[in-house]
This record gives structure tokens, C-alpha cells and sequence, in this order.
């Protein structure tokens, strides 16, 4: 087997077991890892409002995976439609203030688990994982 596929396989299972323990952890407010990363997006945006593709873009989903993840996301009150004025054809998500303060709650959660699950990394360590991860992206 080549390097470069055995890198994949690491990569694939580190982000699989992280993903296993920061959904245990996010569990807690009823959201995914993955519910997370789109309510961080829209918390980030401008305006706080994206568009579903610029969102399935940047939590690298399609943009139908997006709408059926955010289906119940709307149905629980943590996202809403917002209407483009400029092009009725753009759809736009943002979060609602039920959505804002269980993101803010959740943020401190993942925070803290993140933290625990890089404590044996050196700040250099760190940053040099977050650079070669960019590359690789």
C-alpha cells in the first residue's frame, strides 16, 4: 500500500473517531457535529445569513444534503428561511435567536472537547497539523 493511501486511511478513521466524540458530546443539545458546523457557518457569515450552497460549500456537503439537513434544523427552530431580495431563486438560511443561543452553548461544548482531544499536541504541533491540513484541502 502507498503512503498516500495509508495517510487517507489515518485520516479517515482520526476524523471518524473525532466525529464519534464530539456528536457524544454535542448530544447533550440535541445537535450533530455536523448541525454544529452549519449553525457556526451562519453565526460567522455576514449578517449572520448564507445561502444553502455557499453553506453545502463550506461544510463540504451537496446542496441536497443541506436542505435535508436542515429540514428538521427548521422544524426544531434553530434555522429559518430568509427571502433574497435581489434573486428569488437564491435561497438564504440563517439562525434564529433559539438557534443563536444553542449555538453559543454548544460552542463552549466543542471548545472544551476539542481542546481534550488535541491536549497531547504542542502549540507547534498544532500548527503545523492545521497547515499541512490546509494543504491537503
Amino acid at each position: 500500500m502507498s503512503d498516500s493511501l495509508s495517510i487517507a486511511f489515518e485520516l479517515s478513521s482520526s476524523f471518524g473517531q473525532f466525529n464519534k466524540k464530539i456528536d457524544r458530546a454535542l448530544s447533550v443539545h440535541g445537535i450533530s457535529f455536523t448541525e454544529f458546523m452549519v449553525m457556526h457557518q451562519l453565526a460567522q457569515a455576514p449578517n449572520k445569513v448564507i445561502s444553502r450552497i455557499q453553506l453545502a460549500d463550506a461544510i463540504n456537503l451537496t446542496a441536497s444534503g443541506v436542505t435535508r439537513l436542515l429540514l428538521p434544523m427548521e422544524k426544531n427552530g434553530l434555522v429559518e428561511k430568509e427571502k433574497n431580495s435581489r434573486d428569488a431563486r437564491v435561497s438564504l438560511v440563517k439562525l434564529t435567536d433559539t438557534g443563536n443561543t444553542l449555538y453559543q452553548d454548544a460552542l463552549a461544548t466543542s471548545q472544551s472537547c476539542s481542546d481534550g482531544l488535541t491536549q497531547h499536541l504542542s502549540s507547534k504541533q498544532l500548527t503545523q497539523l492545521s497547515e499541512l491540513l490546509r494543504k491537503l484541502g
